[in-house]
């Protein structure tokens, strides 16, 4: 079957309180992706942000950002009220996140809500902690310490804390039992808005596609609580980090930072801590893309004290035997792979071993650097062809920034004209093409230019901060996409039964009025 879908983060929708969450506007969102006839929704990670406010940045694997927490549903439960939610600054431009604002408004009326929240708890809240006591209790405490530490990482805790001795455990469970309880309630909220959300979208015919890193953030409850899973040195600092080797676009590669995995270790225990990690996500999206799916194969070892990627080493990595063992375990996995850049022939034989769709990024198809595996008629059936990813300048930015001969050569292979759009003649391209899938950045379908761009690789500072305005997301924009679904054939089965369902509705409708027409005649000639 093919479908479509649109990669839109929940940080991006429209919301009057900074950021976008799971409440109105999110719905909103899932009725439009219906209209426009599309089977997918794709979302970036949806854990809590850390260092950089980025999203591949998390404390946790398993928990949920409290930034999409949607407060007027806390309003309408009680627990806030609008004033105070409008008492607080959410930034000043609705078209960027202001993450220092949020970071200082949001906790505190989060707060306010957690007072209300312990006077009258809810029936199933000690249910809820009891079912995810698994990560949650170390989360929970994680992030208590956390506070109680000034915001410093954990590897910057006092000793006994950084090393987890049971009773500096006990006493900390205890002193901050509150900051705990807290720290739980904004998770219980925050699953509560998320299953009630996925029904909603799952009921229209749409699934959710989420991200899932293949790192984790050093300072991170995933790290403390499980030091033995990852490269650290008896001190619990990381003997070598993560990243990328020097390439055309950097001359000193990628430095991202992240503790390596100790795939010895984990394949000792039967992989759990993934096992755990892939159960949790897939229970939380429909399907689960893994980003930098090639550290399977072979991953990019740098040693810690080094500032730039340039003395980095190979390794091997678990390869399908890690995908066996979760398999065994989990049952058949959904799962799409991020497959870009620089793929050795044992990258390609893993990728192909999984039998995982991988990625086809339309704007890497006319770089000379990267070949021609990109271009739309090189496609097999069996992939997800994208126009770009939350690392790519949108479709309209790209026109005006890359090579003029890259330009050149795109407007030739796909007939770019100004009268149809250019960003819609390359998202035409992906709709056309073989690929099974096809996702296009909401950006896009806007056609904004390289201000809406979501991320930049290896900078800080100005990433994940784009919104959609109050506007942009229309009734109009729908119809324009669903024509272009009806033309390729990657219309949602779901609303073309319905649409089926109505036509047939109708017809019944009409000849039983035609009848009826008939009959009265029939009297009337008769009297």
């Amino acid at each position: 079957m093919r479908t479509s879908g649109v990669l839109m983060h929940i940080s991006s929708l429209p919301s009057p309180y900074g950021i976008g969450t799971m409440g109105k506007e999110a719905r909103k969102f899932a009725d439009f992706l219906k209209k426009a006839g599309q089977k997918y929704w794709q979302i970036l990670p949806i854990c809590p942000t850390s260092y950089g406010d980025s999203p591949y940045q998390s404390f946790s694997s398993f928990a949920g950002n409290p930034y999409f927490i949607d407060l007027e549903y806390l309003c309408k439960e009680k627990l806030l009220t609008k004033k105070e939610c409008e008492s607080f600054s959410w930034g000043t431009n609705p078209q960027y996140v202001d993450y220092g604002q949020m970071y200082v408004s949001r906790y505190p009326l989060l707060k306010k809500a957690y007072d209300r929240f312990r006077k009258n708890e809810p029936e199933d809240f000690a249910a809820f902690c009891k079912d995810e006591a698994e990560w949650l209790d170390e989360y929970a405490l994680f992030m208590a310490l956390k506070d109680a530490n000034g915001g410093v990482a954990w590897f910057e805790w006092e000793k006994d804390l950084k090393t987890r001795k049971t009773e500096a455990l006990k006493e900390a469970r205890v002193t901050y039992a509150e900051d705990i309880a807290f720290y739980k309630m904004l998770q219980y909220l925050f699953f509560k808005q998320w299953w009630d959300l996925k029904a909603y979208v799952n009921d229209l015919g749409i699934e959710i596609i989420g991200d899932v890193p293949i790192y984790v953030a050093g300072d991170s409850a995933d790290v403390w609580a499980n030091p033995g899973q990852f490269y650290l040195d008896e001190e619990l600092n990381p003997i070598d980090v993560a990243g990328c080797p020097p390439d055309a676009f950097s001359a000193d590669g990628q430095l991202w930072g992240n503790p390596l995995f100790r795939w010895d270790a984990m394949k000792k225990d039967g992989y759990s801590w993934w096992t755990k990690r892939v159960k949790a996500m897939s229970k939380l999206y429909d399907i689960v893309r893994i980003d930098h799916f090639r550290g399977f194969d072979s991953y990019y070892a740098i040693p810690a004290k080094d500032d730039t990627a340039r003395n980095g080493e190979w390794r091997k990595g678990p390869g399908m035997d890690l995908f066996r063992t979760m398999e065994k375990k989990l049952g058949k996995l959904n799962i799409i792979v991020e497959d870009l850049g620089f793929l050795t022939p044992s990258v390609l034989k893993l990728v192909k071993d999984s039998g995982f769709p991988g990625m086809k990024v339309i704007q890497f198809a006319f770089d000379s650097r990267e070949g021609s595996d990109y271009l739309p008629h090189n496609y097999e059936k069996h992939c997800v062809v994208y126009t770009g990813t939350h690392d790519n300048d949108t479709l309209m930015g790209w026109m005006k920034t890359a090579p003029k001969a890259s330009v050149k050569f795109a407007k030739e292979y796909l007939n770019l004209t100004e009268e149809e759009g250019f960003n819609w003649g390359m998202m035409r391209g992906a709709w056309a093409s073989v690929g099974d899938m096809a996702i296009v950045p909401m950006q896009d379908l806007i056609g904004l230019g390289s201000e809406a761009r979501i991320n930049i690789p290896s900078t800080l500072g100005e990433n994940w901060k784009w919104r959609a305005l109050e506007g942009q997301i229309t009734k109009d924009l729908a119809k324009k996409l669903y024509k272009y679904m009806q033309m390729y054939g990657r219309i949602n089965e779901k609303v073309l039964a319905e649409q089926a369902k109505k036509a047939a509705e109708k017809e019944a409708a009409e000849k039983e009025a035609a009848k009826k027409k008939t009959s009265d005649k029939k009297k009337s000639s008769e009297k």
